[in-house]
């Protein structure tokens, strides 16, 4: 990915919540024929022990059996997930530098993680269990009554099994970029906050304004 220094995102910490705040990800990997490209929810276990560079977990998830993905994936070749964060179109109109000198252009500002690593698939109906049961449990969570896979008939939900493979990415590399106005000046990123805010994007106003610069 490319990321100028403005917008690199690099503390493990930082990378780790945005993966466990996206919601879909997206899984790509190489095979015969190319690339291949799955959009599925992952959760992340995180590394075990000490902080420690080079450390950053294992993403877990499933797809369909039917899917080609599982079967046609080089094993010699990294695979690599995409987690989408909060993103905004942002007008010129709301750079001050545009009624300056009107030197202005528009662009987008995003946030994005990418997980480089070795990918294993797996179908054992019991370790399938456990992940379908976790991944609903973490998108269930926030609801009044949380639906459970037990909440259905355990036959069901093993032939429902038989459908998906499961899949663990160790991950070997993480990129981060947050591209939140870092390369204008202050009064354009003033601008930005106050007109997102407004314009219905406040997750990417409240992002611009934790990246400016400490007071002090």
């Amino acid at each position: 990915m490319y990321v100028p220094p403005a917008f690199r995102e690099d503390r493990p910490k930082i990378l780790r919540a945005a993966i466990r705040a996206s919601g879909l990800a997206i899984l790509v990997t190489f095979g015969p024929e190319g690339l291949i490209a799955s959009h599925v929810p992952m959760l992340l276990d995180e590394p075990e022990g000490p902080e420690t560079a080079g450390r950053h977990g294992v993403l877990v998830g499933h797809i369909a059996r039917a899917n080609p993905q599982w079967r046609a994936s080089a094993a010699d070749v990294q695979a690599l997930a995409i987690f989408p964060g909060p993103d905004a179109y942002v007008s010129p109109s709301l750079y001050a530098t545009k009624r300056e000198s009107g030197k202005v252009v528009p662009t987008w500002n995003y946030v994005a993680v990418h997980a480089y690593g070795a990918l294993a698939f797996f179908d054992d109906p019991h370790e399938l269990h456990a992940l379908v049961s976790r991944l609903t449990a973490s998108h269930e969570a926030a609801r009044p009554a949380p639906w459970a896979v037990t909440d259905a008939p355990a036959s069901f939900i093993a032939s429902q099994l038989k459908g998906i493979v499961g899949f663990r990415l160790e991950i070997a590399r993480l990129e981060g970029k947050w591209k939140m106005s870092q390369n204008r000046p202050m009064a354009d990123r003033v601008g930005v906050i106050e007109g997102l805010r407004h314009e219905g994007a406040p997750e990417v106003a409240a992002a611009v304004a934790a990246a400016l610069p400490e007071a002090g």
